[in-house]
């Protein structure tokens, strides 16, 4: 490892031969791997653990959300996406909502119901199942485990219960209640409180026996348009029942010999790949250090180019012609690092829309060498608190990603989908090294604008710097924000970034918020990583490891664990 690496990780990383799966609940986790053992693919795991997390941290994820995945098959090299994001209703326009009175300055509240779209999670698990799942396992066995959590209750973990209550308490702030299914006597649980979800359970069971018209087209559909609709929202039966996934062609882009993919807009993994282009341009980076003044400085810079390009040109590819191979030219990404100087902070990059959220992340990779990215996402805790009848989850929240402003790209549309934070991501060797592209690693960080800032930490953790993948994740991070309310590009850093870096980022122009500590260090979000063997490992050969071991570490700052056999 690099001698000016000082953090000291918290626990060692999970290395096994046959299977991994690797998410924010070590319930979750567990039911994954069962999948695994039962002799179900990455696929078919991945999906039974978006299930399971449905179950444990209905505060940041469920079948009332979006879900996005990536999988790689392990023996045609090719990988493929689902865009599992829904649209708004198709009564949802913009003069609509002027005509209730709403403009791009006074936008409707973030938990109002006509900010809830299509939930796309259902559909992406049945579709994900369908597609890339090994067949030996019905989608009522994938979903079973999950189920049967939720029927006989789980004690409540710490971190989910801290987020569990804030997010009820964000709720009542705006004048909402939370649905009865989430609660226990009207409050949110205790951390090792025992939760039991009747209603998810039935849900669920009903998905696994008749797919995805179990919920379109019944039971659930008629609750979540019930209580959209007495609560001012316009979402029709018939807006459900229109509702598909998409299978899309991943972008990618190519870095130091490795390839990140991510899926295209409307997902955000187009800033990812931005991101990454820039900081190419900037060969020093391993030499200044981990987390130094002038490492930070460089990705804060870096951060504020791409979200200024994202936030500008992304939207429904539907609805809008964004120009990929432009942005992802690398003469492109030269030109803009050229803008950033070394020793001060650029006076202004116009931002977008930057609002927070809550999201899971987990990937699986099985026996076959299948690999499954997969995230599930509410958006904002519980999105719009809104809890259909004896369906036992609320409905997202991600309509108040669009904006009001007329000639916007990113402009509400009814039937269109918005500019969407949740990414997960693949990492492989070069094209160029190979007929078809060697699985290098599943990995991803949850948390809105965090994540593509997220999956490039975490990968120039382990390229630049050595780390395994659980060091990769526990080093400090940073997180660059938009405040609204000073009109300033923040710059957060995390415990364990040294004082004087802080100090010196004020010095050249930075805004900055240091240190960030206890449950705050939630805006960081939470990574899950699984490598095909220690690639990232400078002072070993393929011949030191000639097994095919895989290695895998969680977030310290959620409470799940990656699992191996």
């Amino acid at each position: 490892m690099d001698p000016g690496f000082t953090f000291s990780s918290r626990r060692s990383p999970v290395v096994c031969l046959h299977g991994c799966v690797a998410s924010s609940q070590p319930l979750a986790s567990n039911i994954g791997l069962d999948v695994l053992k039962r002799g179900g693919n990455a696929a078919d795991a991945a999906v039974a653990m978006a299930a399971a997390l449905a179950v444990t941290e209905p505060c940041s994820t469920g079948p009332g959300g979006d879900a996005f995945c990536l999988f790689y098959d392990g023996n045609a090299g090719e990988i493929r996406g689902i865009n599992g994001s829904g649209r708004s209703a198709r009564a949802q326009t913009l003069d609509f909502l002027e005509g209730r009175g709403y403009t791009a300055d006074a936008p409707p509240s973030v938990f109002d119901a006509l900010n809830v779209t299509v939930p796309g999670a259902p559909a992406c698990w049945c579709d994900t199942v369908q597609l890339f799942g090994s067949h030996k396992l019905s989608l009522q066995e994938v979903l079973s485990g999950a189920a049967e959590l939720a029927e006989a209750g789980f004690p409540v973990a710490e971190v989910t219960a801290h987020h569990w209550a804030n997010w009820v308490a964000a709720l009542r702030d705006a004048g909402k209640e939370l649905g009865g299914d989430l609660l226990i006597d009207g409050q949110a649980p205790r951390c090792g409180q025992v939760f039991k979800n009747t209603a998810l359970a039935r849900t669920l069971k009903e998905l696994g026996e008749r797919g995805k018209p179990a919920f379109y087209q019944g039971r659930a559909a008629q609750a979540i348009v019930d209580v959209i609709n007495q609560n001012g929202g316009v979402m029709t039966l018939d807006d459900l029942g229109g509702h598909a996934s998409e299978v899309v062609t991943p972008i990618s882009t190519d870095y130091k010999g490795v390839r990140l993919w991510e899926l295209p807009p409307n997902s955000q993994g187009l800033a990812a790949l931005l991101l990454l282009n820039i900081l190419e341009n900037f060969p020093q980076l391993k030499a200044v250090g981990h987390n130094s003044s002038d490492y930070i400085h460089v990705l804060v810079e870096a951060v504020r180019l791409t979200f200024s390009d994202a936030l500008h040109c992304l939207g429904d590819p539907d609805h809008v012609t964004i120009p990929l191979e432009t942005l992802l030219d690398k003469s492109y990404s030269k030109e803009r690092a050229q803008r950033i100087s070394m020793g001060r902070a650029m006076e202004r990059v116009e931002p977008g829309l930057m609002t927070g959220s809550d999201t899971v992340y987990f990937c699986v990779i099985d026996s076959q060498g299948n690999a499954c990215s997969f995230v599930n996402s509410n958006y904002m805790g519980f999105g719009s608190g809104l809890v259909p009848k004896d369906c036992g989850f609320s409905l997202q929240n991600r309509g108040a990603s669009f904006s009001l402003c007329r000639n916007h790209v990113n402009c509400v549309a009814g039937g269109k989908r918005p500019y969407h934070t949740i990414i997960p991501a693949l990492l492989t060797d070069s094209a160029a090294k190979s007929p078809k592209p060697q699985l290098l690693a599943a990995l991803g960080v949850m948390g809105a604008f965090m994540q593509p800032q997220g999956h490039i930490q975490v990968l120039l953790n382990m390229m630049e710097f050595g780390m395994n993948p659980q060091q990769a994740l526990d080093a400090p991070r940073v997180y660059i924000q938009y405040d609204h309310k000073t009109d300033q590009w923040l710059v957060n850093l995390e415990e364990g970034v040294d004082q004087q870096v802080a100090e010196e980022l004020r010095r050249r122009g930075h805004k900055v918020n240091w240190p960030v500590t206890g449950h705050r260090r939630s805006q960081f979000g939470r990574g899950q990583i699984i490598t095909v063997g220690d690639w990232w490992n400078s002072s070993v050969t393929q011949a030191d490891s000639p097994h095919r071991v895989l290695w895998a570490g969680s977030d310290p700052r959620g409470d799940g664990c990656a699992q191996g056999y």
